[in-house]
């Protein structure tokens, strides 16, 4: 793939068109693409190309070429058989980020059917896989029969991108991620749509983070990224619609996986809190997109009276017998989650109002105790992570129990007591309240 064929650039030639501020055409990207899933453009030229995008960018157009040269690299999964709409959801990455645990049974107890191919998480941020994984017997590698068939049966389905979906997506992240080129907006819209498009879901609800957890630390770098996100599905035949949310400080009380799990069922218990209050939109949304409720408001009450009732519970029941996991997590999550050998609380470091609770700092602590990856093959350990007692804008004194830490030993609470206490902030005066919802 390095000679281009009669009258083709080279694809060393693509490099440098890219480097200088040039364009590409669809066929050139599609050779660069498919040429590099299929081996014949090695790992070095695809990672030079992926960093000249990344610093130039990508017009609109190639844009979409990219993502559809990615979804053309694998499979395509088939979901029409349903005879309805099948919904996805998808975050941009977080922190205490639990709402796919709770939204996807939500939906199916109103009637919805969602099917979602999901991933691991890496850095700071917490993959659904890995949550979903700390339950015991769970099975996120099924075949695209099984997941089409589980869908179909049991209204929810989330499986793990498997060689077959969306391919170059895989192998083209793995290199991102480890040549700094992850934070470019063109190259995240084709990761993200690529996926969504292979995965066949028809209709897709974005949570778009914003913050200092995110990717996008502004609204206006969220917005942009959400415009584009509706874009490229638009002009791939998919409906893609978009949330900003609050990434400043985590969603949740829990950011660890198997404490984010137990989380989610205390969440579908009690109906109440940050967590339920963002999954009772977005599901409100899916359920519009999907036709069960003729406006996002209806589908939000639709939403809230499943959370209250049980049925969302029991939805959750049924999709991890579904998937080997042991039901009992959904009733007794402390006798079926694993744990970790050793806990210690945190105090506050002073008293007045705790003005700040670093999303980034808080996850790169959980991470530093065992509950996060720094490679994308690392293990990780399922119990490990951080439990928050206090939530910015609430008052503390000093001592007062601000988080209780969960690792395997002594060394790795040192190390994420110490980044925890430098993601807090406590001042005298008490922080104006910001919106978890911030943009549609």
């Amino acid at each position: 793939m390095g000679k281009g064929r009669a009258g083709m650039p080279t694809i060393e030639e693509l490099i440098a068109r890219k480097r200088d501020g040039g364009g590409l055409s669809a066929e050139e990207l599609d050779r660069l693409v498919l040429g590099f899933t299929a081996g014949e453009v090695p790992d070095y030229q695809m990672a030079a190309w992926l960093m000249a995008a990344c610093i130039r960018g990508l017009d609109a157009e190639e844009t979409v070429w990219l993502t559809d040269a990615m979804v053309r690299s694998g499979e395509r999964v088939d979901l029409s058989a349903l005879g309805r709409t099948v919904l996805d959801k998808h975050s941009t990455g977080g922190v205490g980020d639990t709402v796919t645990l709770v939204v996807a049974p939500l939906v199916a107890a109103c009637g919805g059917t969602v099917a979602k191919v999901s991933g691991h998480g890496l850095g700071h941020t917490g993959g659904t896989l890995d949550k979903l994984e700390s339950i015991p017997g769970f099975r996120t590698a099924l075949s695209i029969g099984e997941f089409v068939r589980q869908a179909d049966e049991v209204g929810v389905a989330v499986i793990a991108q498997s060689p077959e979906v969306d391919p170059a997506d895989g192998a083209m992240y793995a290199l991102r991620d480890v040549t700094a080129t992850v934070p470019s907006i063109p190259l995240i819209v084709a990761s993200i749509v690529s996926k969504k498009v292979a995965g066949g879901a028809d209709a897709v609800l974005i949570d778009v983070k914003s913050g200092s957890g995110a990717f996008a630390k502004t609204g206006d770098e969220a917005r942009a990224l959400a415009r584009q996100l509706t874009r490229v599905g638009a002009a791939l035949g998919r409906c893609i619609r978009c949330v900003v949310s609050d990434m400043d400080e985590p969603l949740g009380a829990a950011v660890g996986n198997a404490l984010e799990v137990a989380e989610a069922v205390a969440t579908m218990r009690s109906a109440t809190g940050r967590l339920a209050e963002v999954c009772v939109a977005i599901a409100g949304r899916m359920l519009a997109m999907g036709g069960g409720a003729p406006t996002a408001a209806a589908g939000e009450a639709l939403a809230r009276e499943a959370l209250a009732d049980g049925r969302a519970l029991e939805a959750f029941r049924r999709w991890v017998r579904a998937q080997g996991g042991d039901e009992a997590v959904a009733e007794d999550p402390a006798d079926v989650l694993p744990r970790a050998r050793e806990r210690r609380v945190t105090g506050a470091p002073r008293s007045g109002y705790l003005s700040r609770m670093d999303a980034e700092g808080v996850g790169r602590a959980a991470a530093a105790l065992g509950a996060g990856r720094t490679t994308k093959d690392a293990a990780v350990d399922p119990g490990a992570g951080i439990v928050l007692h206090a939530r910015v804008g609430e008052p503390v004194s000093r001592d007062d129990p601000l988080a209780t830490l969960h690792a395997a030993g002594p060394a790795l609470l040192d190390e994420g007591e110490r980044r925890l206490l430098a993601a807090v902030g406590v001042t005298d005066d008490r922080p104006e309240p910001r919106a978890l919802l911030t943009d549609v």
